[in-house]
């Protein structure tokens, strides 16, 4: 019985074994005909002759185990083989490889085969569906580039300012006031630049020529300074400087000749009794305060000509103007037109044979030389009419868009010149005004947390000091003991019946009335921020 179990294990544990189990399977087809191995034999496959007169060598004895192929192998399934009868091997053919041919479960070939209809037919509908959303984006993209192409060619030639430029006035720190473009910001920037440079070479008794601070003025602001700028400078403010052409200055450079001429710059400065004039630093200050001056001025002027563009017209007086109209653009203010600079003396040279004839008229006699003005004056009337009067197209009425149709034209009128009003207020508010507003519009939530103070300590009167630590741990806005003293006082100042102060040697004390509603008193609080904002 041992015997029996040991001779069975190695049979089982051959390395044949398992091969002969998985060719009895699925062979693989040959050329040759041979009996059929039987499980418990051992003997090897006899190598099949070569071929007659072929050189090639014969196939091996081993052959490769190859997986059934869904393209190369046939569709039927073959008959199952039998351990006791003969299998025909067929040689596969060139350019073919040999397949395994494996039983198939007749059971599951007709559910395998709806599966895979429903599959393709499914994978059609998709591969239709991608086909149809593939032309529709080809579409959409056509139609997105010919509008694009539409918009770029409806645009001006000239390129967009950048954002940081268009809206630097709405990126100003601070309250709103009569802030200066991007541009006349960098203008007045160049000026300061300008002058210290000037100041710098004229009190060492240096002549000041447009390259030397040229080159100055670029190194300490990292952008180019052009002979437009400085006629920028001199538009703004033409009492500066004084311009020259000069030669036979030493430049100390190989591009320059001495023999050349050369822009020079001299500061203007009032004459001292005793001592040449200096450019000191006070009146550097002051050039430089009247040169913002004169760039506010202007845009003064931009915007009186804004103002008296609306509907109704507006008009602020100068003095009062503390900030631009909300709707003004301040940023959209035309540039400075550059003042005419001197330019260096035209020296004539004869150059072209047209130059020669133009010089050889100064040689002809009077007559001939009359006679042939009267000739040129004659040949250039018929063809070079005088320019026509430029006709300024009609300005059309004021018309009211269509969803304002059927609404009273009084009550616009009316509605109008009350948002000029407010709007009017707003631009000559002063900066202490300002400030009350704000403080005005966080009074109704102070007061309800103030009330809840008084609840929670359960107190008649508090200080000042505890009162305002516990308000603003209280409240959402960020304020410090010593605003929130301020908010207090103001408070009891516009409700002295609701909220009263009292100053108890060195404590302030306050007192507030529990059993007055909160709703009458946000209301009264309310109505004054609005009377005071208009």
């Amino acid at each position: 019985m041992a015997q029996r179990r040991v001779t069975e294990f190695f049979a089982r544990r051959r390395p044949g074994s398992a091969a002969r189990r998985a060719k009895s399977a699925c062979r693989t087809p040959s050329s040759a005909v041979g009996p059929a191995l039987t499980p418990g034999s051992s003997r090897k496959r006899a190598r099949p002759p070569a071929a007659p007169g072929s050189s090639r060598p014969g196939p091996p004895a081993r052959r490769r185990l190859r997986l059934q192929d869904a393209d190369s192998c046939p569709t039927s399934p073959p008959a199952p083989i039998s351990p006791g009868k003969k299998v025909k091997r067929t040689a596969p053919s060139e350019g073919q490889l040999p397949c395994l041919a494996a039983p198939k479960d007749k059971a599951l070939s007709k559910d395998t085969i709806s599966e895979l209809q429903s599959r393709l037919q499914r994978a059609r509908v998709l591969g239709a569906q991608a086909q149809a959303l593939r032309a529709s984006a080809q579409k959409d993209a056509k139609e997105t580039s010919t509008s694009e192409a539409e918009g770029s060619a409806e645009q001006p030639c000239g390129e967009k300012a950048p954002a940081y430029q268009r809206f630097h006035a709405l990126a100003q720190p601070g309250p709103p006031g009569l802030v200066l473009p991007y541009k006349y910001q960098v203008l007045a920037e160049m000026f300061r630049s300008m002058d210290t440079i000037v100041g710098m070479l004229h009190n060492r008794s240096e002549t000041v020529t447009f390259a030397k601070v040229k080159q100055a003025v670029q190194d300490m602001m990292r952008r180019r300074f052009e002979e437009r700028n400085v006629g920028q400078i001199k538009t703004v403010y033409p009492e500066s400087y004084r311009f020259r052409q000069e030669r036979n200055i030493p430049t100390f450079k190989d591009g320059v000749k001495r023999s050349d001429y050369q822009l020079t710059i001299e500061p203007v400065l009032e004459s001292e009794a005793g001592s040449a004039p200096q450019l000191t630093a006070s009146r550097l200050l002051q050039r430089r305060q009247l040169f913002s001056r004169n760039l506010v001025e202007r845009v003064k002027e931009h915007h009186r000509a804004f103002l008296a563009s609306l509907s109704p017209p507006m008009a602020v007086p100068e003095d009062q103007l503390t900030r631009w109209h909300p709707r003004f653009n301040v940023d959209g203010v035309p540039d400075i037109e550059p003042a005419e600079l001197p330019q260096p003396p035209s020296t004539e040279r004869l150059t072209t044979a047209q130059e020669v004839l133009a010089r050889a008229r100064s040689l002809m006699s009077p007559r001939m030389e009359k006679a042939l003005s009267d000739m040129a004056l004659r040949s250039a009337e018929p063809s070079s009419p005088g320019p026509p009067s430029p006709v300024l197209p009609a300005t059309p009425p004021a018309t009211p868009p269509s969803a304002l149709k059927g609404v009273s034209q009084a009550l616009l009128e009316r509605i109008r010149a009350k948002e000029a009003q407010k709007q009017l207020a707003q631009m000559t508010r002063r900066p202490e005004q300002e400030l009350r507003l704000q403080r005005l519009e966080r009074l109704p939530e102070l007061a309800r947390v103030l009330r809840g103070v008084f609840v929670s300590e359960r107190k008649p009167a508090l200080t000042m000091d505890v009162a305002c630590a516990r308000m603003v741990g209280s409240c959402r806005a960020a304020l410090s003991p010593g605003e929130m003293e301020q908010h207090v006082r103001l408070l009891a100042e516009l409700l002295p019946d609701w909220l009263s102060l009292h100053r108890i040697r060195t404590d302030t004390y306050i007192k507030l009335d529990k059993a007055t509603d909160l709703t009458s008193i946000a209301a009264r609080l309310a109505h004054q921020a609005r009377a005071e904002g208009l």
